[in-house]
């Protein structure tokens, strides 16, 4: 006990773990209005829509995070010159967020592509024949259902967004948990099993929650037909 008590003394655990939570939440913002917008250019009656949404899915979806992450600090900043802030420690969060915004959002599209899948085929025929446009039919009709029938893949999805976090650090966010982690294995070997289970139960703590509330929601939320 005394090993974990001189740990959390000498470090910020607590503030790395929230680093890697403010990483998740802003990523599951911009992943989810990106995710409505490819699945919806994936229904979409234009082709062309739906070739660019498919092309970004298939790319983002298999492509390692990692190589996403190395690219926004090597690529998007040093050669492309985006920056979000002066402040470096801002600005790497920030990239990482984009890159995580960007990976994760691929995942979203296609978890609510299964949630519309749920919708039966007559209820965009009826508002079809009600003289709704696809724009309409899609965010009054088929979107909110396909939301309900999709919060299981979606809690999925969030709990590994925030797995996904710990890749902030090739992001050059030195304040995440895998970064903390990695400066108190070089410099406390010797409780190496301590500094273990401190992030080991760290992220149970923090995933459980989301597995039983994605749970009650899904069986809560679901469609009854």
């Amino acid at each position: 006990m005394n090993g974990f008590l001189e740990l959390f003394s000498q470090y910020d655990v607590l503030g790395a773990f929230l680093v890697n939570i403010e990483l998740t939440l802003w990523s599951t913002l911009f992943s989810l209005i990106l995710g409505v917008i490819l699945v919806v250019m994936r229904i979409s009656p234009i082709s062309s829509l739906r070739a660019v949404a498919g092309a970004y899915v298939e790319l983002f979806k298999n492509l390692p995070l990692t190589i996403i992450m190395v690219f926004m600090v090597l690529g998007a900043y040093a050669q492309l010159k985006l920056s979000f802030s002066d402040t470096f420690a801002t600005n790497f969060f920030w990239l990482a967020v984009t890159g995580l915004s960007l990976y994760t959002a691929a995942f979203v599209c296609e978890s609510l592509r299964s949630g519309i899948n749920t919708v039966p085929l007559g209820q965009a025929e009826a508002a079809r024949a009600l003289g709704l446009g696809f724009m309409q039919s899609a965010t009054e009709i088929i979107l909110p259902q396909a939301f309900r029938g999709s919060v299981a893949p979606l809690g999925n999805t969030l709990i590994a967004l925030l797995k996904n976090s710990t890749v902030a650090a090739a992001a050059s966010v030195s304040t995440e948990t895998s970064s903390l982690m990695s400066q108190m294995i070089e410099f406390r070997p010797d409780v190496i099993i301590q500094i273990f289970l401190i992030f080991a139960f760290g992220y149970v703590i923090l995933i459980i929650p989301i597995g039983m509330l994605t749970t009650y929601l899904s069986n809560k939320l679901a469609v009854r037909r």
